[in-house]
């Protein structure tokens, strides 16, 4: 995932963060999903659901300002659900030539049809 375009990037602001100035996990899971939701749909352009966030760790924090970039890799599909990894680094504010890993999680997706129920991934 290292040579690919991230298939996200984000700046998080001042409302993102709780009060020892670092980015609420909460938002950065909820960045996790749509970039592990955008890489579903490029195996397919079917609506996908969450279904599970697996080894979702946080190893170093965010601050705001920090570009954060989503890398995605599928790491499995099956008949209706198909798994995501993604890998979050960031380059600091104060130091744009350093980029670390600060999140990484596997994300599982079930397609779904217009009924809500799970369809087949062609």
């Amino acid at each position: 995932m290292r040579d690919t375009e991230p298939v996200l990037r984000v700046m998080p602001m001042p409302k993102d963060t709780n009060r020892f100035g670092t980015v609420f996990g909460g938002v950065i899971l909820s960045y996790l999903d749509i970039a592990g939701a955008l890489e579903a749909r490029k195996t397919a352009a079917l609506n996908f659901v969450t279904v599970a966030m697996n080894k979702v760790e946080f190893h170093q924090p965010v601050y705001v300002g920090d570009q954060v970039s989503f890398y995605t890799k599928t790491t499995r599909k099956g008949t209706t659900s198909i798994t995501v990894e993604v890998i979050v680094k960031a380059f600091r504010y104060d130091n744009p030539a350093e980029e670390i890993q600060v999140t990484s999680a596997e994300i599982t997706y079930v397609a779904v049809g217009e009924n809500r129920e799970p369809i087949a991934i062609p």
